[in-house]
């Protein structure tokens, strides 16, 4: 009889792997223990990018975009410092462009390779709002989420890869019914709230970083307001890759209490050291 691969190889796959994020202590898949490298591919994507788009210099926005983004990596290392991991950010070689795009965006590449769109600077609409942008996509940066999505995205594909070699002596409507509701399963199912999580935890520690970098954390969930007043509704939030507004504004708020707590803490052990 020929032997067949059963799904639980795929579930076991998540066991392997797995990194430990320092700022929250949780454990997450990521098969790319080699930052180095990822980083190198990181800048090179980055600097085609900037190739073909217009970057904006010497403007107030582009001057505030980058430094808040000094502000809020110097508020990195002091955080890991505090945390007792001082060299975690050596590989790290920040960069902070504005773009002229008319897109609501920003984000920040593995390696601190930062980028804001013009579109979004409004909505930012001050400091405050630019830092928690800032911290947001620093954040994502710092907990190897861009890894972690393509780590995910690589079990994915073999689980679908193994669901096919189990079901290819079935009926072919059979099997094509198998395999789409493979894909909409671990799509609803893993992918989205993935991606929502890394989205709630770079809110999180965004509001930290900014907090440590001494810009006002009350100025997040407004941040989100603005963003929820011009948004268009969308779709349900367990069909989105984002949590929604309202979940966002109220996270933050509940966060705001904690986060100038730890900033108060960190700089009193800092001024003490």
């Amino acid at each position: 009889m020929k032997k067949t691969y059963p799904l639980y190889i795929v579930v076991c796959l998540l066991f392997i792997g797995c990194k430990a994020n320092v700022l929250t202590g949780e454990k997450s898949l990521n098969f790319f223990s080699d930052n180095k490298k990822l980083f190198a591919m990181s800048l090179q994507q980055y600097e085609t990018f900037l190739n073909e788009n217009e970057v904006v210099t010497g403007t107030k926005d582009a001057n505030l975009v980058r430094s808040i983004g000094e502000d809020i990596a110097r508020a990195a290392q002091i955080y890991y410092n505090y945390k007792g991991q001082p060299n975690m950010l050596n590989d790290y070689n920040w960069e902070y462009n504005l773009v002229n795009n008319e897109q609501v965006n920003a984000w920040c590449m593995p390696g601190g390779k930062i980028v804001f769109y013009t579109g979004i600077m409004p909505i930012a609409s001050n400091p405050d709002g630019i830092a928690a942008i800032m911290g947001h996509e620093v954040a994502h940066a710092l907990s190897d989420h861009g890894a972690q999505r393509m780590s995910l995205g690589m079990v994915q594909q073999a689980g679908g890869i193994i669901t096919g070699e189990v079901t290819k002596n079935q009926d072919a409507k059979k099997r094509q019914k198998i395999m789409m509701a493979y894909g909409i399963g671990t799509t609803v199912g893993g992918m989205l709230p993935f991606s929502r999580k890394h989205e709630t935890e770079a809110d999180k520690i965004g509001l930290e970083l900014m907090t440590i970098a001494g810009y006002n954390p009350e100025e997040a969930p407004k941040l989100w307001e603005r963003m929820k007043a011009q948004s268009k509704g969308g779709q349900p939030e367990f069909l989105s890759t984002h949590p929604s507004e309202v979940r966002r504004i109220a996270n933050l708020q509940s966060w705001i209490p904690g986060a100038k707590a730890l900033a108060k803490q960190i700089n009193a052990t800092t001024v003490t050291q």
